[in-house]
Parts: structure tokens; C-alpha cells; sequence
């Protein structure tokens, strides 16, 4: 639905994008990732029309898009800042795109109406100012007001980051919701791994004014194409040459120490006590000893920090009620080579 062909973007002499190429598709919940100033925010100013590409092409249902103004591309935008007018009541602000269409009053109030409910905004909310409504009924509003004007493309410019962090995860379900009650294409940005991973159908990571992988959460997280995919996602632990060799990890096929290795938190395994002296190791599975030095609790899971043969290493474990490691227990480590990253 949505294509970018060799998009490239300059402010003066700095190249702010270089040479994005992207496919999305109609109905997809499709999200630009990565840390600030990587462009992400960029190419979506890019597609919408606040920003006018110096090479490339930007083409909707396979029209070409490029060069054409805001008003005549038929996408809805909401801000980071939600863009709202305070003084204006919750009704004045949803119907504001319709007026300035010079949709029919009647048409207007039955339109705003129905918007308000799919959203979740009840009759007498609609006559409050905006500045009385929380941070959560704000963003409401400001996806109303996006919508209703029927747009074949929604944007979503970091809006969960004025948040606080319960708000957050309980506004994340609710615009997952919403998108799948519409069904309509949606590209949302952010710098939040969590967001990216909890709401995305596929994931863009920006790095620098570049795309360094597109894919699936999944494929990102677990099939990370780059070392810096790999770090931005998810939490992960840079594996050494000598832990690799006194482990045995570079004897294997596939495992070059050569190369810089890491492996996330959650693929090594730990054993204490009978478990540890009972522990056979799988065809594939390496094994160590180490030292716990210390850990994070955070109720659903545990994040232990280690002394592995030297290494320091980080073990992500699900909360399965057992008794916890204190630091000083000495602990067996289990990891199959399968799960080393390589770069």
C-alpha cells in the first residue's frame, strides 16, 4: 500500500535519511523503531508531506505521492504532544478536520458521534474542555479527531511517551484494539522496544538515517540481522573469547571466537543444588560453573548477574516460585550453541 523507493532526506549538508526502501501493507500495524535522531521520525514527516524528500519516491496504492501537500494525502496524524486545542471542547476538537473539509453540519455531529463511541468517549465527555480530560482521554481524543475523517492511513508520532508507565501498557491494548477494530494501515513510532515488540506486526529499525532490519518482533528479536539490532532490542550479553573456549563453545561448528558473540538473558539456564548435581548436558548444550553476585526481582521474573569462569554474565529467569539464588551460591549455567548470536 505504502511504498518508499530510495527515499533520501537533507537538512542543508547533514544527510538526515539515506537510501530507505520500505513495503508496507494495507491494514498492517507497522512501526518505526530506534533511538532519537535515527530518522524514524523523519521518514514518517517524509510520507505524511511535512517533509519534502531531496531524492527518491514516495507512492500510496501505487500513486505517486511525492510531491503532493498534506491536505491531498488522505493519511491522519497523531502528535507526540497530541496537538489538541485546550480551550476548544472534546466535540469542537474531533470535528475540526471535518469543518475545515466543509462537511455538512448534521453529517458532522452524526460522524463525531460515532467516533466518540468507537473510542470509548461517553456524551458528556464530548462537552468537557480538553484541558480537563486525563492524559489517557487526551490521546483518545486525538486518535478521534485522526479518524474521523476517514483517512486510509493513520501515524502515530510517540504518543504514549507523556504517559506514565501503567497508563502506557493499558493505552498500548487499547490502540492495538482500535487498530484491529478499524483495520486501518497504521504506522506508529517510537523508541520503546516494548511498544515496537507488544503492538507490531513488522518492525523497522532505524540506526543513523539507515534501515538496519525489517521483520516480524520475532524475527527481530530472536533472528537480530545486525549487532546493533541486536543490542537495541531486548537486553543481551556479549559473550568473550575465553568464556567461548573454556566452555567449549568454540570447538563447535558455527561458533567462531573470532567474531563478536552474545547471547540474550533468558537462553542460558540456571540449576542449583540436587538439580545441579543430577544435570546431564543435550547434544549441543554447553555448561558452567558460576558465581551469583547478585540479582534484580522483579515479581514475574528474576534477573541474576554472574561470575562465569571470569565472564560477567546477566541470566533472565521466570518467577517459578522456587527459592531464590543468593549472591555468593555457587549455580550451574546451561546454553545451547544454537543460541549464539554472531556478528
Amino acid at each position: 500500500m505504502i511504498g518508499l523507493s530510495h527515499i533520501e532526506v537533507r537538512f542543508g549538508d547533514f544527510l538526515a535519511l539515506r537510501d530507505i526502501n520500505l513495503n508496507i501493507e494495507e491494514g498492517e500495524f507497522f512501526t518505526f523503531l530506534g533511538p532519537s535522531g535515527c530518522g524514524k521520525t523523519t521518514t514518517l514527516r517524509t510520507i505524511t508531506g511535512f517533509v519534502k524528500p531531496s531524492g527518491g519516491r514516495v507512492s500510496i496504492k501505487g500513486r505517486d505521492i511525492t510531491h503532493a501537500p498534506v491536505e491531498k494525502r488522505n493519511i491522519g496524524m497523531v502528535f507526540q504532544s497530541y496537538a489538541l486545542f485546550p480551550t476548544m471542547s472534546v466535540y469542537e476538537n474531533i470535528a475540526f478536520g471535518l469543518r475545515v473539509k466543509k462537511v455538512p453540519k448534521h453529517e458532522i455531529t452524526l460522524r463525531v458521534e460515532e467516533m466518540a463511541i468507537k473510542v470509548d468517549l461517553d456524551a458528556q465527555m464530548l462537552k468537557r474542555k480538553v484541558s480537563q480530560l486525563s492524559g489517557g482521554q487526551q490521546q483518545r481524543v486525538a486518535i478521534a479527531r485522526a479518524l474521523v475523517t476517514s483517512p486510509a492511513i493513520i501515524c502515530l508520532d510517540e504518543p504514549l511517551s507523556n504517559l506514565d508507565a501503567k497508563l502506557r501498557v493499558q493505552m498500548r491494548k487499547e490502540l492495538k484494539d482500535l487498530q484491529r477494530k478499524f483495520g486501518i494501515t497504521t504506522i506508529y513510532v517510537t523508541h520503546d522496544q516494548e511498544e515496537a515488540l507488544t503492538l507490531s506486526d513488522r518492525i523497522a529499525v532505524f540506526n543513523k538515517g539507515q534501515i538496519e532490519q525489517v521483520g516480524r518482533p520475532d524475527d527481530i528479536y530472536n533472528r537480530s540481522a545486525t549487532e546493533f539490532v541486536s543490542n537495541f532490542i531486548g537486553d543481551i550479553n556479549p559473550l568473550g573469547k575465553d568464556f567461548l573456549c573454556k566452555t567449549g563453545a568454540s570447538k563447535l561448528p558455527g561458533v567462531d571466537e573470532r567474531r563478536n558473540n552474545y547471547i540474550r538473558l533468558e537462553r542460558i539456564h540456571m540449576y542449583g543444588g540436587e538439580e545441579a548435581r543430577n544435570y546431564k548436558a543435550r547434544e549441543g548444550e554447553l555448561f558452567c560453573e558460576a558465581i551469583v553476585k547478585g540479582y534484580e526481582y522483579y515479581g514475574t521474573s528474576i534477573k541474576y548477574s554472574l561470575d562465569a569462569l571470569g565472564q560477567d554474565l546477566r541470566v533472565m529467569e521466570k518467577n517459578s516460585g522456587r527459592t531464590l539464588f543468593d549472591t555468593g551460591s555457587s549455580v550451574l549455567l546451561s546454553f545451547d550453541a544454537e543460541s549464539i548470536m554472531q556478528y
